[in-house]
């Protein structure tokens, strides 16, 4: 289980980050293309990607380059959530995603939709909109009015990297080298960007983006190694990644960051870890 918690300890640690960021109004598009460098190393020396074998890559060049383009895309409309609402909310609307790929895999390919899931799917919707709820007296502002946008867009976004990864395994590829690949493009495209945009480049935030690189990479080993080490219970780990994520998120968001949560977000939480259980347990 030590792979495990240290998934969800640096996958939590990637929402401190990009939140104690923001409160510096430090500028996360940089942080966010120094880390990619630092996540294409530790790639090549942890998962030992076989670039030998790239010119197999033909057929999923397409989905690769959404991958560079969403991966960075993700991350920065991440930091705007837990700008906007905070990481506990932020981070259940990410692992809630899973109902995407879930979906996906009824409509695309074929997978029988029981009961149990449609129950839990359902489960799923339901926490979704009690965690953008928001009472209407408290909605004040342009930054509150965004609030539902942002974490829509982050539950949307992770659903899709989640199908684009899923179909890059279908069509073969190996998950190392493609992981490589797509950190490459994702940085070296958000690079270009940045130049584009003539930013103003800042050392802290530069600085912060190899502790980003390094708690993502972390995030995406530790999590691989736990299936690997618990092959024979894949359940075990979705829901150890998703319900500790939110746990430790709440944890952290309301006691460290003295977050506020009305009844509904409350609600919302416990849906969501309840949404978890239901489609990773049945």
């Amino acid at each position: 289980m030590i792979y495990l918690t240290i998934a969800v300890l640096c996958s939590v640690a990637v929402s401190v980050l990009l939140k104690m960021l923001r409160q510096k109004d430090i500028d996360i598009r940089q942080t966010i293309v120094a880390g990619y460098p630092v996540a294409f190393l530790l790639t090549w020396f942890l998962l030992k990607p076989d670039v030998g074998t790239i010119h197999e890559l033909d057929n999923a060049w397409g989905i690769i380059i959404a991958l560079g383009i969403l991966l960075p895309a993700v991350f920065i409309i991440l930091g705007r959530a837990i700008e906007a609402v905070g990481m506990v909310a932020t981070d259940a609307a990410q692992r809630l995603s899973l109902i995407i790929p879930i979906i996906a895999a009824f409509l695309l390919f074929g997978e029988v939709l029981t009961g149990t899931r449609i129950f839990g799917l359902a489960l799923g919707f339901l926490a979704l909109g009690a965690l953008i709820y928001r009472p209407q007296h408290v909605e004040i502002g342009k930054q509150a009015t965004h609030t539902p946008l942002w974490l829509f867009s982050v539950w949307a976004g992770y659903g899709l990297i989640d199908i684009l990864f899923k179909q890059v395994a279908k069509q073969g590829t190996a998950f190392p080298l493609t992981l490589f690949v797509s950190f490459g493009l994702a940085g070296l495209l958000l690079f270009i960007y940045l130049l584009i945009m003539r930013v103003r480049w800042q050392g802290n935030a530069l600085i912060a983006g190899l502790l980003l690189g390094v708690l993502n990479m972390g995030n995406i080993y530790a999590y691989v190694r736990a299936h690997q080490v618990l092959s024979e219970s894949p359940s075990v780990v979705f829901t150890g990644m998703n319900v500790g994520v939110i746990a430790v998120a709440t944890l952290i968001g309301v006691g460290v960051f003295k977050e506020s949560l009305n009844r509904i977000n409350v609600l919302g939480l416990l849906l969501a870890i309840c949404c978890v259980a239901v489609l990773f347990l049945a």
